[in-house]
């Protein structure tokens, strides 16, 4: 009975022979396709194009599509034209085949869950227009926050502040208030705000008249067992409430603060609880993404299901989505008790997950086999590799690397410009230990953007 298994061409160079046919035998196994591995003429597979493949590629057999080298480089359609059959460009490194067939490397997760409330607030909203307070809700909103806090100012009385609400729910929003006084509170909360930020014995004879959400805090923050008789007073008069116990930024007491929350989770296990992270990451000179992740884990298992946060400080603007990314991943982490590793993060920014180094023996073989006078740049073994078929230059310094091969080759202006580009994303690769790939962005998270290559801008323009 024939057999009813895809077959599967793989192409590759002399070079890459070896590993190419043990990786696809490992992952034939595991799939349950057939395969056979076509090594053309060439000794290193990345400078396959497509044009010479059509002139040189022989297929013997049956086979239900061709899987290329991921650097090969041309139009793929002659190729399936002539032979009948799909081509396609399979990753540039052989080791990533696994993942190409969706096997190992990063697995999927699902980050569409979530426990914790975000709110974020808008500091010194007096300050600023109406248009300026709904910008920023729209970007609060769109970075993933649940509430728009309106944040006042202490020792002033701001009239406004019921126009600004009753905007903000016009606009869709939910909103709260952080403000101790009492004329700025009930506009606020006659206006539609649905929670008030914060109650203490301060305010506490007038915050009981008010049907409105509360969240209670102590008078003193090293004295979280004040928060039961204001907890008392707000269920008394029918008012739902949050407690936050205070988290104090780094160097005032933060770990005896973070102490807090567990002493208080473990006395109340029915009190809703708030965090003001916002403590943490913009009183904390250091980039936020880890901060908030940290903390995100916090909250989850003490289940405290809201957090105050805000994008004061230039190394936090970023803080809401990086929150909101984080509660996602600390959701799927402890419902499904697994590390947050090979997820791959939204919030790995500054560094890669892992490398993928071509190895001493490729990039020689490839500097040896270059007969064309375009670039090829590597970042490996802490040094930048440029090669073409007038030499092979490496260092860690991209100017000395220009003036140096620049020497051998007439360079136009649209070429210099390309490869000073290139060798500006080497650099920062170098640097800061990131995966390097020619002519492709490199990655940072959440905080990625598209960059189409230069290559594809010619052709669009073309």
């Amino acid at each position: 009975m024939p057999s009813q298994r895809e077959r599967i061409l793989f192409v590759t160079g002399r070079l890459a022979e070896p590993l190419v046919r043990r990786i696809t035998a490992e992952v034939a196994q595991r799939i349950g396709f057939e395969y056979d591995v076509e090594v053309v003429g060439i000794s290193v597979a990345a400078l396959l194009h497509a044009e010479w493949l059509s002139r040189k590629l022989s297929i013997d057999g049956p086979f239900d599509r061709v899987i290329l080298p991921g650097w090969c480089q041309g139009d793929l359609q002659p190729l399936s034209d002539r032979f009948g059959l799909p081509f396609e460009r399979g990753p540039k490194d052989v080791l990533d085949l696994p993942t190409h067939f969706g096997l190992g490397g990063a697995r999927t997760v699902d980050l569409s869950r979530f426990d914790i409330e975000i709110i974020a607030e808008i500091n010194h909203a007096p300050r600023m227009s109406d248009a300026e307070i709904l910008t920023l809700s729209n970007h609060y909103r769109g970075s993933g926050a649940d509430l728009i806090d309106v944040g006042c100012i202490p020792g002033e009385s701001w009239s406004g502040i019921g126009r600004v609400v009753a905007m903000l729910r016009q606009e869709g929003f939910r909103v709260s208030v952080d403000s101790f006084d009492q004329k700025e509170v009930t506009a606020a909360v006659e206006a539609g705000a649905e929670l008030v930020l914060s109650v203490n014995h301060s305010n506490l004879d007038w915050s009981v008249d008010l049907p409105v959400e509360w969240i209670a805090i102590p008078d003193n923050p090293a004295s979280p067992e004040q928060l039961v008789p204001i907890t008392e007073r707000l269920a008394q008069a029918g008012r739902p409430f949050r407690v936050d116990p205070i988290i104090e930024p780094i160097g005032f007491g933060f770990a005896a603060s973070l102490s807090r929350y567990f002493e208080v989770r473990r006395e109340r296990a029915d009190w809703p609880m708030m965090m003001g992270v916002g403590n943490i990451t913009e009183m904390s000179e250091v980039d936020s993404a880890g901060l908030n992740f940290l903390l995100a884990a916090v909250c989850q298992e003490l289940s405290i299901g809201s957090v105050l946060t805000t994008e004061v400080a230039n190394w936090a603007r970023s803080s809401v989505k990086e929150f909101d990314l984080a509660r996602r991943l600390v959701k799927q982490a402890l419902d499904e008790r697994r590390l947050v590793k090979k997820v791959d993060s939204p919030l790995l920014v500054v560094r890669d997950d892992k490398l993928r180094p071509q190895g001493e023996e490729f990039l020689e073989a490839m500097s040896r086999q270059l007969k064309d006078p375009n670039f090829r740049i590597f970042v490996e073994r802490g040094r930048i590799h440029v090669m073409n078929r007038d030499g092979y230059w490496q260092g860690d310094d991209p100017f000395e690397l220009f003036d140096s091969f620049s020497k051998s080759t007439t360079l136009d202006a649209p070429h210099a410009f390309y490869l000073g580009f290139e060798l500006c994303k080497a650099v920062t690769a170098l640097k800061l230990d990131k995966q390097y790939m020619q002519d492709q962005p490199l990655r940072w998270g959440f905080l990625s953007w598209a960059e189409p290559s230069a290559h594809e801008r010619r052709k669009k323009e073309g």
